[in-house]
């Protein structure tokens, strides 16, 4: 039985899979909400935002240098603590969030669709979904071609936004350190568009398939979080100057609404188009990644051995992709998923938590492991800055709704009673 993947994705390749899932669905709507806390010094809360993200990227990079596997966040968490069910729920958490997110994302798709053809939702967001599968499994390459392209598209929306801001530079007077909240409501922003830089990580499950892992993920890492953090700021700057901030806090589509103050209504139609790469974009890389996790987890004996089986010509983990595409697939039918975002949070915070632990574990129990990247700034062999990425993650926890905690929490009971059953499943 076969169970090696094919490495195929290069440093250009993995840099786009990064850069593809931070530029993608999340920034066309959260750029309005965040407008509001922030008004025009929205493009402080961004870098802030990029610094955040940076504490626990860091950590990533040495972790995944160390251990180029995927389903990266479970083998980071199984060797610093050798307790597999702390593991388990941690790449049960990825996979389940990654499952309702893709979903959800779908959903939106189908909403842009159906501006173009009427059709049922659930019915265009299930063939999207049953596309995207089968594109993961004939091959990580051509969903790496067309990560590529849709990253493209929906770079293109941004960078159109970035012209217009930019012409009207010279015609308007800004104060872009205003904000009607002050530091308070810069911060509030920065928590929010700190998801806009979720996707960086996922980098790092793709490693068993990415050519000289140990060299290409950390620039892949920094590259992605850089060449984002450029756009964001750019993009924040040329909103204002096309539209009073207040004015994009209540669009519904606030991007196409400031490209409207220049193009007219021809903007709704054009970012509309754009919005469909963006958001399949989105779905294509959640599938990838949630597959490479349930592939790395059965491979390692978490979850029942046939969920690693690879297929002898693709090279792709087709049981692992076909798990995911039914998950995601099951999750459409579950009606009012508003709380995809809070339940999303919530995984992402357990799992940088654990991922800067980790790193803070490694470094006491095993000082002697070879690290082709160590991060900066340590005391000894005490890393000060995933303890701050760790004290983060946490601060920004207590931000989130009680019923996205409660859902979450209940998530991992359920992961439990998962772990339990994969066990008995296991010895049979």
């Amino acid at each position: 039985m076969n169970h090696s993947l094919k490495r195929e994705i290069g440093l250009f390749e993995a840099t786009a899979f990064g850069v593809g899932i931070i530029l993608g669905a999340g920034i066309y709507a959260l750029i309005g909400p965040a407008a509001g806390s922030a008004g025009n010094a929205l493009w402080i809360s961004f870098i802030v935002g990029a610094i955040v993200s940076s504490f626990t990227g860091l950590s990533y990079i040495e972790l995944s240098t160390m251990f180029p596997k995927s389903a990266a966040e479970y083998v980071y968490a199984k060797k610093a603590s050798g307790k597999e069910l702390w593991a388990f729920l941690i790449g049960w958490l990825i996979i389940f969030s990654g499952a309702i997110a893709a979903s959800a994302v779908a959903i939106g798709f189908a909403g842009y669709f159906r501006s173009f053809i009427t059709a049922p939702i659930i019915v265009i967001a299930l063939l999207l979904i049953l596309g995207l599968s089968l594109t993961n499994f004939i091959g990580i390459i051509e969903s790496s071609r067309m990560n590529i392209v849709f990253t493209l598209i929906e770079v293109s929306g941004l960078i159109l936004i970035i012209i217009l801001g930019f012409s009207r530079i010279q015609q308007i007077t800004i104060n872009y350190i205003e904000a009607p909240l002050g530091t308070q409501g810069i911060l509030a922003a920065s928590a929010l568009v700190f998801f806009a830089y979720l996707g960086f990580e996922d980098i790092v499950n793709i490693a068993e398939e990415m050519k000289n892992p140990k060299k290409n993920i950390p620039k892949a890492l920094i590259l992605s979080i850089l060449i984002t953090t450029i756009f964001y700021v750019l993009l924040a700057i040329s909103v204002v100057n096309l539209v009073e901030w207040n004015m994009l806090s209540v669009s519904e589509s606030p991007l196409a609404y400031a490209a409207s103050m220049v193009l007219g209504k021809k903007a709704f139609f054009g970012l509309s188009i754009i919005a469909l790469f963006a958001t399949a974009n989105t779905v294509l890389i959640l599938l990838i990644v949630g597959s490479r996790m349930v592939y790395g987890m059965s491979r390692d004996g978490s979850l029942p051995k046939f969920l690693s089986v690879v297929h002898q010509q693709r090279g792709t983990p087709w049981v692992a992709v076909l798990v995911m595409m039914l998950a995601s697939m099951f999750f459409l039918f579950l009606g009012d998923l508003r709380l995809v975002a809070g339940v999303t949070n919530f995984a992402t915070f357990a799992v940088f938590s654990s991922v800067n632990l980790s790193l803070i574990w490694l470094r006491y129990k095993q000082p002697e492991l070879e690290r082709p990247f160590k991060v900066p700034l340590n005391i000894g062999w005490f890393p000060i800055i995933p303890v701050i990425g760790l004290i983060t993650c946490i601060i920004l926890a207590f931000h989130l709704d009680i019923l996205s905690v409660l859902i979450g929490t209940m998530m991992t009971i359920l992961g439990v009673i998962i772990y339990k059953i994969c066990k008995i499943l296991n010895k049979i």
